[in-house]
C-alpha cells in the first residue's frame, strides 16, 4: 500500500486528523468494529508461522516485501 494502513477514530461529523494527513488519492474505508474470526486453516497457519519464527526459520523484511510486491502486481 502506497500510503500504508491507517486506523482512524471518527465521531461521525468532524474529519479525523488521520485523513487530513493522507495525500490525495482513492481510498477504501471499512469499519473494523467486528473483525471476522479466522478459519481453522488460517489459525493453524499462523501458529505454524509463529513456531517457525521461534526456531529461527523466519524471513527477512526484504524477502517479505518482495513476496508482497509480487502478489500485489498480479
Amino acid at each position: 500500500m502506497a500510503g500504508g494502513a491507517r486506523v482512524l477514530h471518527w465521531n461521525g461529523k468532524d474529519i479525523p486528523e488521520e485523513l487530513r494527513e493522507l495525500p490525495a488519492g482513492t481510498y477504501v474505508v471499512e469499519a473494523v468494529d467486528s473483525v471476522p474470526a479466522l478459519t481453522p486453516d488460517e489459525d493453524r497457519g499462523l501458529a505454524e508461522a509463529l513456531e517457525s519464527l521461534r526456531v529461527g526459520e523466519g524471513r527477512t523484511l526484504d524477502q517479505v516485501r518482495q513476496t508482497i510486491d509480487s502478489i500485489v502486481r498480479r
